[in-house]
């Protein structure tokens, strides 16, 4: 795996109310792989600081990289990959907006019966998701304990990353894949074979929570693997 045919560098992006930690078992299996990954630490206070500082771990790496998002941090680098070191994109049950679009429109007009994610009221301009319905709507398939914690070491989210819109779509020039989480309840299954469809990803639909990337992380591995290969 030479750097002239495929990228080495992987960088992994989370989402919102968590941090990168959860990564931990991507990481592992990857860099075991020789992959040299790092994990962007976003404040999700707005999205462009979070494009910003995933553009500072863009520029800190030697050669090209794969861009790689979950949830909210599939909106960061829907706008990050655009940075020239970025060869493709790859999004874990993530939202992928179009121009002009944000997590907010994304999720303004669920469709009937679909499960609507327990985020509660803002205060102060964050967001959090309601402790209590937290692992059956975000980590149904983890441990209830680590479950627990997930839940009770929440990272706000910023209501001004919640709005931030894309202005230029990296998946329009750059390649992408998305894995399907299918008993999702924060993002609808649905919507995201939509997202996936709309910007020709290669896709797969995998069983999992939202929180697959925790629950199964040896296929989100292997899904980002091929990516990078590919």
């Amino acid at each position: 795996m030479s750097e002239s045919k495929h990228p080495r560098n992987i960088v992994l992006v989370h989402g919102g109310f968590v941090d990168g930690s959860g990564w931990q078992g991507v990481y592992d299996r990857l860099s075991k792989e020789g992959y040299r990954v790092s994990i962007v630490q976003n404040p999700t206070l707005s999205l462009e600081d979070d494009v910003a500082t995933t553009h500072r771990v863009l520029d800190a790496l030697e050669g090209r990289a794969v861009l790689v998002g979950h949830s909210y941090g599939g909106a960061v680098i829907t706008q990050a990959g655009n940075h020239e070191k970025v060869t493709g994109l790859v999004y874990i049950a993530a939202f992928a907006p179009d121009k002009g679009e944000s997590v907010s429109t994304l999720i303004a007009d669920p469709p009937p019966g679909a499960p609507v994610p327990p985020i509660l009221p803002p205060r102060d301009g964050f967001l959090f998701l309601d402790r209590d319905k937290f692992a059956a709507s975000f980590a149904a398939d983890l441990p209830a304990d680590l479950a627990a914690f997930m839940a009770d070491s929440q990272v706000p989210w910023g209501v001004d990353a919640l709005n931030g819109a894309v202005s230029q779509p990296a998946w329009r020039t750059k390649p992408a894949s998305y894995l399907v989480a299918a008993d999702d309840r924060m993002i609808p299954p649905p919507a995201q074979h939509t997202m996936a469809e709309r910007a020709g990803a290669r896709t797969v639909e995998v069983p999992g929570s939202h929180a697959v990337y925790v629950s199964r992380p040896g296929t989100v591995a292997d899904f980002i693997k091929q990516a990078a290969d590919g």
